[in-house]
């Protein structure tokens, strides 16, 4: 989460090294300004920092001041506020209003859940419910306060709160702010902070445990599902492949995208230890075999800085976006495109605009908002998108586990290079060349498990693991 607040680095210039995937814009050939196209639809809006829908034409907006607003098909913002909670928040940094989730029975119980610090600057996780006379205004003397988790410092509040299609709410908080984690919040089990939690809200008392949280009865908080999250700053639910997408904010270097199965209980995350793949703070941790790493990596180059998380676009008007993760770059204004083989490509920049979340409607198609102008926008594309995906092949590195030599396809410049980091981050190879063949001698590299960096001309990188036996 960066705004004008989102991630503080206390040791911003002493950037690490780089040893991972570096995803940049394709050639203009391949990728121009068109493949991405944003349409404005909304203005006037203050800090916006969440767009959703309540399963019908129109779009929630929440505001990081405490406001949400609604917004109809056409552009129009109501003059109503659908809810205010000014008072109750505290609004500035990387603090206020920041999380809106609709119950999956919403049409017929009204609830909606909000996620806010309070005045203290405490996490609260609240229930609401709409007006029983005017359904485009909340009640705001319904409030029920579900969780309330102190913090202790202001920063890495965390914020994205989704009801999953198993109809418990799922909840990421953040570290707890500083920098580096220092109350080593994320990897302990035990604390509420740094992590996705999972919940029953479907009950008298404030919540119940689903069954099937992995710490219940063992080492760790029963509302934990997942943990060793820094400041993950959106995510979502792809229900077309089951899978959760993270995006989670780094320290000082690298951004990272997670990708996992929604059944998939217990997962690490890595943070403190690893910052994306990148050893960060690794005395107390666990093996790095326990945990799960990005599936897709970006560092700062470019003016880059911190991730937005997206959506993967299952809407029906822009075939060419279809099952790609769309999400974007605070800094860079940059709108970034997951490809199937997790490489990265990069829009141009949209000048002028950080953006700061993405939203579907209920038909699916996604919308951008920018915090600092209080623009809401379409996105959409054309034709070029598709064109630039006929022009390149999926990367596949094999075999996996290897022994003598790998192969490497999908890269057609003939200047591929490779690095090769092993999880200690030590470089182990370097600017390698790939053979006429595709092929990579690594017969004299000792057995473990490295990250392969593979680096083209074209200028599209790709990273993933290799394990050598």
């Amino acid at each position: 989460m960066k705004f004008s607040f989102i991630k503080q680095h206390p040791n911003y210039q002493n950037i690490m090294k780089k040893l991972l995937f570096t995803a940049s814009i394709f050639s203009s050939l391949i990728l121009n300004s068109q493949s991405i196209i944003l349409e404005d639809f909304a203005s006037g809006l203050t800090s916006p920092v969440e767009i959703t829908n309540a399963n019908d034409s129109r779009l929630f907006v929440v505001q990081q001041d405490g406001i949400i607003k609604i917004i109809q098909p056409n552009g129009t913002i109501n003059a109503t506020n659908f809810l205010n909670i000014s008072t109750k928040i505290v609004y500035g940094g990387e603090r206020g209003l920041l999380g809106l989730a609709f119950h999956p029975q919403y049409a017929t119980n009204g609830y909606f859940f909000v996620y806010y610090n309070n005045t203290a600057g405490n996490i609260i996780v609240a229930r609401y419910s709409v007006s029983s006379t005017n359904p485009n205004v909340a009640d705001p003397n319904s409030e029920k306060i579900l969780l309330n988790i102190p913090k202790p410092f202001s920063n890495h509040n965390g914020g994205s709160i989704r009801f999953a299609p198993d109809g418990n709410l799922w909840i990421i908080t953040g570290d707890g702010g500083s920098g580096g984690d220092p109350n080593n919040n994320a990897q302990n089990k035990n604390s509420l902070l740094g992590k996705m939690l999972r919940i029953d809200v479907n009950s008298t008392a404030a919540y119940n445990i689903p069954a099937g949280n992995p710490f219940i009865g063992v080492d760790g908080a029963d509302e934990v599902w997942a943990y060793g999250l820094r400041n993950a700053w959106k995510y979502s639910f792809d229900l077309t492949t089951g899978n959760v997408m993270i995006a989670d904010v780094g320290q000082n270097a690298i951004e990272e995208i997670n990708r996992m199965p929604l059944t998939q209980a217990g997962i690490n995350y890595g943070w403190r230890c690893y910052e994306g793949n990148d050893p960060y703070n690794t005395a107390g941790c666990p093996s790095a075999t326990t945990m799960t790493f990005p599936v897709a990596v970006y560092d700062h180059s470019g003016g880059k800085c911190s991730i937005t998380g997206g959506y993967v676009y299952r809407g029906t008007l822009y075939p060419a976006l279809q099952g790609k993760y769309i999400f974007a770059d605070y800094c860079s204004t940059q709108i970034g495109i997951l490809n199937s083989d997790n490489s990265i490509t990069w829009t141009p920049a949209f000048t002028g605009n950080n953006f700061s979340t993405f939203g579907e409607d209920n038909q699916k198609e996604l919308y951008v908002a920018a915090v600092n102008s209080g623009k809401i926008f379409k996105v959409k594309t054309n034709s070029s998108l598709a064109i630039s995906e006929t022009e390149f092949n999926p990367i596949r590195i094999y075999p996996n586990p290897a022994s003598e030599t790998i192969f490497i396809d999908g890269f057609t410049n003939k200047q591929t290079s490779v690095d090769l980091v092993g999880t200690d981050g030590r470089m182990v190879m370097e600017n390698a060349k790939v053979n006429e063949d595709n092929s990579l001698n690594i017969s004299w590299v000792p057995a473990g498990m490295y990250y392969i960096i593979v680096k083209s001309g074209d200028l599209k990188s790709y990273s993933q693991k290799l394990i050598i036996k």
